[in-house]
């Protein structure tokens, strides 16, 4: 059976079965959203339901429009929900809160601070016993894993695009988030930045092996970084229309992604998916 009908097959069973409460880090039942017009009300979501392992990474594609970008602030507790619920190892959110990192396609830095300022700012919100030395240890050691070593005293202003994103990514994950939310993240950096920056989200995460989502516009890339990708129908009334597992080991290189047998059986169900 090839990989795609073994999808198809298990589509149903994902969407209509529950993984084991114990390994469910992140789960959104029914999920709805309703804007209010003059016309009457505008149906984002409707019914969405999607489990989301610990240390599983989901990468989330579909046209614009389909309500991506909402799901996401509803789970970073950006955006009210008008039905369902979203949970977080069992717990209701309400609101924004330190489990879930977000990483913008925009970093939205503080552009008078220096990329340890930036980072601190979410560290000393989250570790306010930790002492100052323990604090600043924490956001160097991120700024060094993302390739900002030489830059820890630059201000976000003086840095370029790409270094802007690399501060973002240190500042999410130096909170120790239980989840990861990625929107777009290098979806405005040129194509050599971008694979730089995905080469090191995916090393970083390797190790820390934290819950993440990643919506993204691009097949390659959401291949490339996820366990499984998860694709939604056209809005309005959104819902989750297939889900693809991705069967590669970690860690993974490019190189071997590409030369995988299943690499182009994969990329041609995400085009059918989003062309149909």
């Amino acid at each position: 059976m090839s990989i795609i009908t073994e999808n198809k097959r298990t589509k149903s069973v994902l969407e209509n079965s529950s993984f084991p409460s114990n390994e469910v880090m992140l789960d959104l039942k029914d999920l709805k959203k309703i804007y209010p017009t003059p016309k009457g009300d505008y149906v984002v979501l409707e019914n969405l339901n999607l489990q989301i392992k610990k240390e599983e990474f989901v990468t989330i594609i579909g046209h614009s429009g389909c309500g991506k970008t909402t799901m996401l602030s509803m789970i970073a507790g950006l955006n009210p929900i008008s039905g369902g619920s979203i949970s977080v190892l069992g717990k209701h959110i309400k609101g924004p809160g330190p489990d879930r990192g977000v990483i913008f396609q925009s970093p939205s830095l503080m552009p008078w601070m220096t990329s340890l300022e930036n980072v601190l700012l979410g560290v000393n919100q989250v570790f306010p016993h930790a002492t100052k030395k323990e604090r600043n240890d924490v956001a160097k050691y991120y700024l060094q894993k993302v390739g900002l070593e030489d830059a820890f005293h630059k201000k976000a202003s003086e840095l370029s695009q790409g270094m802007q994103q690399r501060v973002g990514i240190a500042r999410a994950f130096a909170i120790k988030p239980k989840v990861l939310l990625l929107d777009e993240p290098f979806g405005m950096l040129d194509s050599l930045t971008r694979g730089e920056l995905q080469d090191i989200l995916i090393e970083i995460w390797n190790k820390e092996k934290i819950t993440a989502v990643m919506i993204t516009h691009d097949v390659d890339e959401a291949i490339f970084l996820a366990d499984r990708v998860v694709m939604m129908t056209s809005g309005p009334k959104a819902k989750i229309g297939d889900i693809l597992d991705i069967n590669f080991e970690r860690p993974r290189t490019r190189k071997s992604v590409l030369e995988h047998d299943d690499y182009y059986t994969y990329r041609k169900h995400l085009i059918d998916f989003l062309e149909h």
